[in-house]
């Protein structure tokens, strides 16, 4: 058993353990219970000879230690004699801000999903797309009305300069915009739009191989489309003085298409609606709204298969772990809620984030790790660690007096929009 100090207050046995490159021989060691994350991560560091140091957080009973281990031993009741295991992993660096591009209009929806370009939908119906150095490469006006969210459609093709950005908006409609980032002429042209909800749409979502489309709207339907692009169009226009103006500013070319189905089961409008992650959920996809449900859909028979119901907890936005194993849902009473997808007849909510203010938007972390950013109306984003979630380990405020709106997460980049616009920041480490 290895002594670790030369603390005059009394030991703990402990044993560490970790799922990072940095193992340490499986040993005992007695560990002075006035110390704190520091001390720890610095035997860590000494243990295993690091050449350079690494900073490393310690998890205990699924909590991440943010005091001594006497305080947390005396929270706890734990017994002198019992050996703790302690899980470390390495620490998050604090994020850094690392650009921002201002708009005239509240950026309402973000997308970093194309290599070394952010895409950002806007109130003004504009969607524009700017490289890493903070140049704007396309600005294309695409709806009428404000833009609640756009997505990259993924595409097997190997031609990384043509893409399909997917939108939604207040004019009822959703589009299929094709761009082009050629270094020479980039290019943006709508292809088709989307006809079926009859208020404003809230999200619209892809599925992972890019043939599939979920809206949602606040008119509590979901629909369900593919991205083929018709020979002609599936819906006639409607005719009424209302729709006069519109059909002028609609080129012919732009194919008007119809749904596949129509998902009908919330009570009350959809915030968001998105297809389930992971080879064994596929044909499911999940929704959340401001009936306070979170419900689960089999796709192609278009039956809702289970619905969650949380009392009085409007729902906001709905984000999954990249696993498939956790479901998150930011509601109007300050909280995230945490789903835990393995728990059989799941009827309840398994854990939850507590906010300051409104959470609006929530994105998980692509790379296996157990982090959440979450983004609220009081200008903070935070980023949660969903082993311990009692606080977050970290917050970085975005704007002062302005709503965060969106917020997307690839790699170590995390794209932020809102009322102030559109910033980049890096988050590194972690595990």
């Amino acid at each position: 058993m290895a002594s670790s100090s030369s603390s005059t207050a009394p030991s703990h046995p402990v044993v560490f353990t970790t799922q990072t490159p940095y193992a340490l021989p499986s040993q005992k060691f007695m560990i002075p219970l006035d110390w704190k994350r520091y001390q720890l991560s610095q035997l860590i560091n000494k243990a295993l000879d690091l050449p350079k140091p690494i900073p490393f957080d310690f998890l205990v009973h699924g909590e991440i230690l943010r005091t001594s281990l006497w305080e947390w031993r005396a929270e706890k009741g734990v017994g002198e004699e019992d050996t703790l295991e302690i899980e470390y992993f390495e620490s998050v660096m604090p994020p850094q801000r690392m650009s921002e591009l201002p708009h005239e209009e509240w950026v309402s929806s973000v997308s970093c999903r194309i290599p070394q370009h952010f895409v950002t939908a806007s109130y003004d119906g504009h969607l524009r797309v700017f490289d890493y150095s903070q140049n704007p490469v396309l600005n294309a006006f695409v709806h009428q009305a404000p833009i609640t969210s756009v997505c990259v459609v993924p595409s097997p093709s190997s031609d990384t300069e043509s893409r399909i950005l997917a939108s939604g908006s207040h004019d009822l409609t959703a589009c299929l915009t094709r761009i082009s980032l050629s270094s020479e002429s980039p290019t943006a042209s709508t292809i088709a739009s989307l006809h079926l909800h009859t208020s404003p749409l809230s999200s619209i979502s892809s599925d992972a191989s890019g043939s599939h489309l979920l809206t949602s709207s606040w008119d509590g339907l979901i629909g369900v489309w593919d991205t083929s692009i018709p020979d002609d169009h599936q819906v006639n226009l409607e005719r009424g003085d209302d729709r006069k103006k519109r059909r002028k500013t609609v080129p012919a070319n732009i194919k008007r298409k119809a749904p596949i189905a129509v998902l009908k089961s919330h009570t009350a409008r959809v915030s968001k609606a998105l297809f389930a992650a992971g080879e064994p959920a596929k044909g499911k996809a999940y929704s959340c709204g401001f009936d306070s449900t979170v419900r689960t859909w089999d796709v192609e028979s278009g039956v809702c298969i289970n619905t969650i119901n949380v009392p009085e907890r409007p729902m906001l936005d709905l984000a999954e772990t990249p696993d498939g194993n956790v479901l998150l849902a930011a509601s109007t009473d300050r909280t995230v809620s945490i789903f835990d997808l393995r728990v059989s007849s799941l009827s309840s909510s398994t854990g939850m984030m507590m906010h300051p203010a409104t959470p609006s938007c929530i994105a998980t972390s692509e790379s296996g790790k157990q982090q959440v950013v979450t983004g609220s109306y009081d200008g903070v984003a935070r980023l949660w660690d969903l082993r311990s979630t009692k606080g977050a380990v970290t917050s970085f405020r975005v704007w002062d007096g302005m709503k965060v709106l969106a917020v997307d997460w690839v790699g170590d980049v995390v794209g932020i929009g809102g009322e102030g616009g559109m910033e980049v920041w890096r988050i590194a480490g972690g595990s």
